[in-house]
């Protein structure tokens, strides 16, 4: 019962949002099952940090290799749960209907000066790894890595000025930056419809199967 709970469920919600996109005057059920949805959304993200606190607590006392951070993720975790849950801010400490909390709080604060740095920091360390796993999938073993490594340096020097400044006698068509445009708009374009295409054949694959139960990890079969 446990588990055929959760797949009548799951059929249930995949079967209205099926209906309804094909009959208009069953919208509202639409409707209606989007904020039952936001709601378990709501609880699914408390049990989620819930989670993630028990988990980081275990690795502590275990003292294994790690544990360190996991200590850092509880002491971060509490301080901003603290800050966002407390009345008490650094300006206006109010609530309203369109700001969660009022400008200029410790939360804001917390969200804005180390929150947003951390972030914008893990995305410049992926400029390393991909400049590393550019150099070792450019190099021209074969006649495919050969035509990417062309690609590339064509794209590289057609989106700086210094391709135009080594082009720029040749006609307007023929420049570095208009073959950049044309790589960007065939086969790149091309590459990606035919990505997306697949993505949402591996969608509607997957929903389907969740739908009609045949598809049970989420509730723990097979």
């Amino acid at each position: 019962m446990r588990r055929q709970i959760p797949l009548l469920i799951t059929g249930f919600v995949g079967a209205i949002y099926i209906v309804t996109f094909f009959i208009p005057a069953t919208r509202f059920v639409e409707t209606i099952a989007t904020d039952w949805i936001l709601i378990i959304q709501a609880f699914a993200i408390w049990l989620g940090a819930l989670n993630l606190l028990k988990l980081s607590i275990m690795k502590l006392s275990s003292r294994k290799p790690g544990a360190g951070y996991a200590a850092i993720v509880i002491v971060c975790f509490l301080i901003t749960a603290a800050a966002g849950l407390a009345p008490i801010t650094r300006g206006e400490h109010f609530l309203s209907d369109h700001n969660y909390l009022a400008e200029n709080s410790t939360f804001e604060w917390i969200y804005n000066s180390v929150y947003v740095p951390l972030n914008a920091t893990m995305f410049a360390l992926l400029a390393f790894f991909v400049a590393s796993a550019s150099y070792r999938a450019f190099r021209a073993r074969n006649r495919e890595a050969t035509l990417l490594l062309g690609a590339a340096c064509v794209m590289m020097l057609g989106r700086v000025p210094l391709g135009d400044a080594i082009t720029g006698f040749l006609p307007e068509g023929w420049t570095l930056s208009a073959w950049a445009d044309v790589i960007m708009n065939f086969p790149v374009l091309a590459g990606q419809r035919a990505i997306m295409i697949g993505i949402a054949l591996g969608i509607v694959s997957t929903a389907l199967r969740l739908v009609l139960g045949i598809e049970r990890s989420h509730v723990g079969g097979d």
